[in-house]
């Protein structure tokens, strides 16, 4: 005796837009969600980064005993330290205002940061932190600079 009743084996097209459907839906919300997680670590990055440089010329300026000019070494002058540079680190001359040098992580002209609000990340040796647009040099308000250097921003 045959049965009646046929057993359909795989998916049937309703089935496959339904689940194409919540796959999209999904993907709507998880893809800017992850990009703002990406660039939340690039920027904690970079803030770690300049924290490195600036124990490295500290050190330097401590063991200094000429006047060399102190330049930071590779890895150091970039963030992330090894691999594709997100951000580029410069330490910049000494001046009046800023306690002996400033460092000052840009956002490398081509890579994923060029455009990102917080812009420049620079500290200088009085530990004062602070944030500037790429093409001004006008600094960020404090609020939102903090809100860059905690990875709030």
């Amino acid at each position: 005796m045959k049965n009646r009743y046929r057993i359909e084996d795989g998916f049937s097209l309703l089935e496959l837009m339904i689940a194409l459907g919540v796959a999209a839906i999904i993907a709507t919300f998880a893809l800017p969600a992850y990009r703002t997680h990406v660039a939340k670590t690039h920027r904690l990055d970079a803030a770690a980064a300049l924290q490195r440089a600036v124990q490295f010329i500290e050190t330097a300026r401590l063991a200094q005993t000429g006047t060399d000019s102190i330049a930071l070494s590779a890895g150091l002058d970039q963030a992330p330290s090894s691999g594709t540079p997100v951000y580029k680190l410069a330490l910049l001359p000494e001046s009046a205002a800023n306690g002996g040098y400033t460092i000052d992580a840009a956002p490398v002209a081509s890579g994923v940061m060029q455009d990102d609000a917080c812009g420049v990340f620079i500290i200088d040796a009085t530990g004062l932190r602070s944030n500037r647009l790429a093409d001004t040099a006008a600094p960020l308000d404090a609020a939102k600079s903090s809100a860059c250097w905690t990875g709030k921003g």
